[in-house]
């Protein structure tokens, strides 16, 4: 029987298929707006004149903040947050 933490990630890779950063950073900027999404990832794209751009800039140069953004998204869409 497999355990529950091996059932997380293929779950995970779901809700991530097929959705780009951009796509991804959009449906969260609409949901939680530059100051929601600061208070969740402390980084400076969301809180210094933030843009969908210069955000897609940094996280794609960014693993481990790209990560973090990724978390938030997936717990949005389960309902979570």
């Amino acid at each position: 029987m497999p355990s529950p933490e091996s059932n997380k990630h293929p779950k995970t890779k779901t809700l991530l298929q097929g959705v780009t950063l951009e796509a991804l950073l959009i449906e969260l900027h609409a949901h939680y707006g530059w100051e929601g999404l600061a208070k969740k990832v402390d980084i400076n794209c969301f809180k210094q004149d933030p843009s969908i751009k210069s955000s897609l800039k940094f996280l794609r140069k960014t693993p481990w903040a790209r990560e973090k953004v990724e978390a938030i998204y997936i717990q949005y869409k389960q309902g979570k947050v």
